[in-house]
């Protein structure tokens, strides 16, 4: 398959050397500097892992040729959001902040328990990742928020200090730690009298969510025009 790959930092760089190494073929590897060559370039799928201003060339990309895009770019405002879903009229867009697999179960393990679990439990959620992490809290921190949470009953509370320091009934704290070179770490909090559940995610490294990236953009060429997860071509919703 021919992957055209935006941005060179980790994940950009382990993505292609693991497509080589799949033989795969990189029609391009782009970065800020030179994303404006973008236009001349022919693939079979786009793999955005970049920055949320790269949008506007891939989105004119994808609108123009109809390639489908998988994207784990992280930070985007509602308003970016809204305009990468958008490009399901054109291709079949996948988005995700987190692609391994264990995180996706996680997300489905989660959406089927916090019901029954929310009236009586607090919940918190926190997430390590390396000192080079540009966004906080985390795309999946904010995805597995979602999934205790998708009617967005709660408040989320980023942090605490002082007189703020109590918890209010209605709060899910969302809470980030940075340091060394954490690959990823997540944990969902349930705290009841006297019990407490938690489930946590660790990666040991990148390459889980490059494989997982890849894996999931060999399934993109053929499917309609459309915006899709995880959990849609996973478990077929």
């Amino acid at each position: 398959m021919r992957f055209l790959l935006i941005g060179r930092g980790k994940m950009g760089s382990l993505i292609a050397e693991t497509a080589r190494a799949n033989g795969d073929e990189v029609a391009a590897a782009l970065g800020r500097r030179d994303l404006d060559a973008i236009g001349d370039k022919k693939a079979d799928v786009v793999i955005d892992f970049s920055r949320p201003e790269a949008l506007p060339e891939i989105a004119s990309y994808i609108r123009h040729t109809g390639t489908p895009l998988l994207s784990g770019t992280t930070g985007f405002s509602p308003a970016e959001k809204t305009r990468l879903e958008e490009l399901g009229q054109y291709a079949p867009v996948l988005w995700s902040a987190n692609f391994s697999l264990g995180v996706a179960v996680l997300y489905r393990a989660l959406r089927q328990i916090s019901g029954v679990l929310q009236p009586d439990f607090d919940i918190e959620i926190t997430e390590t990742h390396h000192k080079q992490k540009a966004d906080a809290p985390s795309g999946t921190a904010r995805l597995l928020a979602e999934a205790v949470d998708p009617a967005h009953a709660l408040t989320p509370v980023y942090g605490r200090e002082g007189s703020c320091g109590r918890r209010g009934k209605s709060e899910i704290g969302i809470h980030a730690l940075r340091g060394g070179t954490v690959a990823g770490t997540h944990t969902v909090h349930f705290f009841g009298v006297d019990e407490e559940l938690e489930f946590t995610h660790r990666a040991a490294s990148r390459q889980i969510f490059v494989n997982g990236a890849l894996h999931m953009a060999r399934l993109l060429p053929g499917r309609p025009n459309g915006v899709y997860d995880l959990q849609k071509i996973l478990f077929g919703e």
